[in-house]
């Protein structure tokens, strides 16, 4: 039967895009139907007191989740690709980690070249014009999970997670293994979290 995953991302995020790529190998080892949803750290962040250089962050941010919030309501079905495409960019091409408003504009021109959508996705980036529309992607991750959580967040059957938070993209059946587990806990109504301390920096 296929298992049907829902992923909330911002592309920025170096671990939200390690739990991506393993699910894009899992993909190729059990019957899933993902379903990617934008999210933004820059919306959960609006309007909290955060250190000034995050802050720098979080407004370049805006302006990827944004393009994906309009990808999203009209061409649904080039999420997955487009966030492979900038993605890929941002973090094994070391494009990530960007400062200030439209710092990321090269970057969103670039994969919405690569995967062949026209250039006009981009005017969103800087305007506020899809905020309401963004918004209303990343509230249905926080009715999923709660809103003390960044992102991933992954819906596997009746139940949302944060995470999993992994600093590695395990490949082929240990792909699967990982996706078994987690779908397993989620079949318990009652779990909620595992937690450790991270020893190591995610290896994009």
């Amino acid at each position: 039967m296929t298992q049907k995953v829902t992923f909330w991302f911002d592309v920025a995020c170096p671990f939200c895009w390690l739990t991506s790529r393993w699910m894009k190998e899992v993909e190729k080892v059990r019957d899933v139907e993902i379903e990617w949803v934008p999210m933004s750290l820059a919306v959960l962040n609006d309007g909290r007191d955060i250190p000034s250089d995050y802050a720098k962050a979080m407004e370049a941010n805006w302006g990827p989740a944004r393009v994906f919030a309009k990808v999203k309501d009209e061409a649904p079905e080039k999420v997955d690709e487009l966030y492979t495409a900038m993605g890929t960019l941002v973090h094994p091409g070391g494009e990530g980690g960007k400062k200030g408003f439209g710092a990321y504009d090269p970057v969103i021109a670039q994969a919405l070249e690569q995967v062949g959508l026209d250039s006009s996705f981009a005017s969103v980036a800087n305007t506020e014009d899809y905020d309401e529309k963004l918004r209303e992607y990343h509230q249905g991750a926080m009715d999923a999970v709660g809103d003390e959580v960044g992102t991933p967040v992954l819906k596997l059957g009746d139940n949302a997670f944060f995470g999993p938070v992994i600093t590695r993209v395990p490949e082929g059946e240990e792909a699967g293994k990982l996706f078994d587990h987690a779908v397993g806990l989620a079949d318990f109504p009652y779990f909620f979290e595992l937690k450790r301390s991270r020893t190591e920096a995610p290896q994009v």
